[in-house]
């Protein structure tokens, strides 16, 4: 017998559907909770499929981002085999039938059926380093997010109090900068002391530089508010908006540079992440968040299935006598791993710093390519020379 369980997780449950053979469904499926109670009511059905089909079952599932994180390690903690496909196989998979049915017990069973379809590969644990540094810099590409949009925000609100300020300081997000304008949000406090009030505040948030620097940004500072169109604040709550902003940057700012130390930590210890930066244009960041991706690369037995993974291989559509000329990437894997690929490329090609790939992408725009396709093909050729650095455990310098 080849027994499988097929789990439709969702948020805090799972339906299971059981199968101990190839069209042998083994009792109606139903439901178990995240819990420890319901875990363990699932060890009890796993013991007993086993039991009746003396093999120790397979168990099936779609990958459903952190729902699945108990699921998870309840089945790493007893050592069972599973598998996790993507979405979008087990959605083309329940297409094939005629009727039209979408209920829990229907997914978990048709992942049963999937199971004996096709010839899927097991789960291969990834090391923790690996997923703690996929959680590290997912985490860091979201709060950038929020780090970008506040920023944003913030320059909306200071357009509409104080938008002379932005001249004082060469960086206007730094501490010094957010600080001191916290203090003096508008023109009108910063009138109301003197040059020499101002210049002891900005030495006191920035001691590393001289005094004399100090009293040159306020004067700078004095004159910005003495050009601010805006010499009194009519909507009190810009300005409560605008002290709202630099708290949450400065605790943006705080966030992302406790990430970027973790991260650095984390990656130094993994051999992959000195290999990947040897290729120029690749710095700290990106090659951190494409290891973290790609994961092992003992996982792709060929170039073109990391190509896939990253969903930059292009569709194909040809039916009967017809071919399409225009085929577009599937851009079907992991969007993360494509998108800092596609920073990468940028990297490389810009200054020419990587200038075998700038090479290539020069020979790809004389043959009539656009732009847009020629990054592409570069993002290409990238994913191909790290699948071989990975593997070789050489330099970029090594690679003939």
């Amino acid at each position: 017998m080849n027994p499988v369980i097929g789990l439709d997780v969702s948020k805090g449950e799972s339906e299971v559907q059981a199968f101990l053979n190839k069209g042998i469904p083994y009792g109606k499926s139903f439901k178990i909770y995240h819990t420890s109670e319901g875990l363990i009511s699932f060890l009890h059905f796993l013991n007993d499929l086993e039991n009746k089909s003396l093999v120790k079952p397979t168990v099936i599932r779609e990958s459903t981002g952190h729902y699945q994180a108990p699921i998870i390690q309840f089945l790493e903690k007893y050592n069972y085999l599973y598998i996790v496909i993507n979405p979008i196989l087990s959605h083309q998979s329940k297409k094939t039938s005629l009727r039209k049915v979408k209920t829990d017990a229907m997914d978990a069973f048709h992942l049963c059926e999937l199971f004996y379809k096709e010839e899927l590969e097991p789960y291969k644990k990834r090391g923790i380093n690996l997923l703690n540094l996929r959680h590290l810099t997912r985490q860091h590409e979201a709060i950038t997010g929020l780090y970008v949009q506040a920023k944003l925000q913030f320059h909306t609100m200071l357009d509409q109090i104080f938008p002379e300020y932005r001249h004082v300081f060469g960086d206007l997000f730094s501490k010094v900068s957010l600080n001191l304008l916290n203090e003096f949000p508008t023109s009108e406090t910063v009138l109301e002391v003197s040059e020499v009030t101002l210049a002891d505040k900005i030495h006191s948030l920035c001691k590393t530089r001289s005094y004399q620097w100090a009293l040159k940004k306020a004067a700078k500072l004095n004159e910005a508010a003495k050009n601010n169109p805006f010499e009194n604040i009519v909507y009190q709550s810009h300005l409560v908006s605008l002290k709202m902003f630099i708290k949450m940057l400065l605790q943006y700012q705080e966030h992302l540079s406790i990430l970027d130390e973790q991260i650095d930590t984390l990656a130094r210890d993994i051999e992959e992440y000195e290999i990947i930066q040897s290729i120029p244009g690749i710095g700290e960041k990106i090659a951190a968040t494409i290891i973290s991706e790609i994961g092992e690369i003992e996982r792709f037995n060929h170039p073109k299935k990391l190509v896939a993974y990253a969903g930059i291989d292009p569709s194909v559509h040809q039916s009967g006598k017809f071919t399409a000329t225009i085929n577009r990437i599937t851009k079907r894997g992991s969007s993360r791993l494509r998108h800092v690929l596609y920073m990468a490329v940028l990297c490389g090609i810009r200054s020419s710093r990587n200038k075998r790939l700038k090479e290539f992408y020069d020979r790809k725009r004389e043959e009539g390519k656009p732009s847009k396709v020629a990054i592409i093909a570069c993002v290409n050729k990238l994913l191909h020379w790290i699948y071989t650095l990975m593997k070789r455990k050489e330099t970029f310098l090594d690679l003939s």
